[in-house]
């Protein structure tokens, strides 16, 4: 009878164990690979990446600690990238729920955008949403509330509550579906729109991207997922992506 309690006491305490552990960086779970989730990157390599309007990845980004890095380019300077922004190019996404981590040094900032269409002589930003990565506290860019991370850039705000500071990790989900897109922060939903209405053009109208040609045109109904360079230090590990 006490041998079978031991083993039953040790049984429950693996298991507690187990229920607590941390997942492995840049891995998927049993669970995720069942719900048809698959990963952006490898934590090796910068296989599926290259430069927006480039063929391969630029130089101020490196590997660091299981995460891709970008970093100040070459006679950079802060806020002013190299034009290093990078793309998943190996495949276009139209409806999907991507999650990310990323971790950013004093007063970094910086951007997740997705149905990205790449045009020549453009910017990534110039007919791409952008979800904002920044410092909240030392940024320079932290005086509009669109501005924070989290936000629809220079559209939606976010719930400053909802981020850890720079040098710690957050974890940002974006949900797209049939236009209906929503973000969530740290595991809280912080904004909620809906692409191609008339409530995106007026918030459109009533941005800096009322004048840029690619939001005049419209926002693709697919493209690809864009990593900004703006000349801050950023990581970015766990990138994976679910279709919907």
């Amino acid at each position: 009878m006490k041998t079978a309690w031991v083993y039953l006491l040790a049984t429950l305490f693996l298991v507690s164990c187990g229920a607590t552990r941390s997942a492995k960086n840049n891995e998927l779970t049993s669970k995720e690979e069942k719900q048809g989730w698959t990963l952006l990157f490898n934590g090796k390599d910068f296989t599926g990446w290259r430069q927006y309007n480039g063929n391969s990845v630029p130089d101020n980004w490196t590997i660091e600690d299981n995460a891709m890095k970008v970093f100040k380019g070459p006679n950079a300077r802060p806020g002013q990238g190299v034009g290093g922004d990078l793309i998943y190019f190996a495949k276009k996404f139209r409806n999907f729920e991507l999650s990310i981590d990323w971790k950013a040094e004093k007063e970094a900032n910086s951007g997740i955008f997705y149905n990205v269409r790449e045009e020549k002589s453009k910017a990534i930003y110039s007919s791409a949403p952008e979800v904002q990565i920044l410092d909240n506290e030392n940024a320079s860019d932290n005086k509009i509330d669109s501005h924070l991370a989290g936000s629809l850039y220079d559209m939606l705000p976010a719930d400053p509550k909802t981020v850890n500071p720079y040098g710690e990790w957050n974890t940002i989900v974006i949900r797209v579906d049939k236009g209906r897109v929503t973000h969530t922060q740290n595991g809280i939903k912080v904004v909620e729109y809906r692409l191609w209405t008339a409530d995106w053009d007026r918030m459109v109208e009533n941005s800096k991207f009322k004048s840029f040609p690619g939001f005049q045109e419209g926002i693709s109904r697919e493209g690809y997922i864009g990593l900004q360079d703006h000349g801050y230090a950023i990581w970015f590990k766990n990138v994976k992506i679910r279709e919907l």
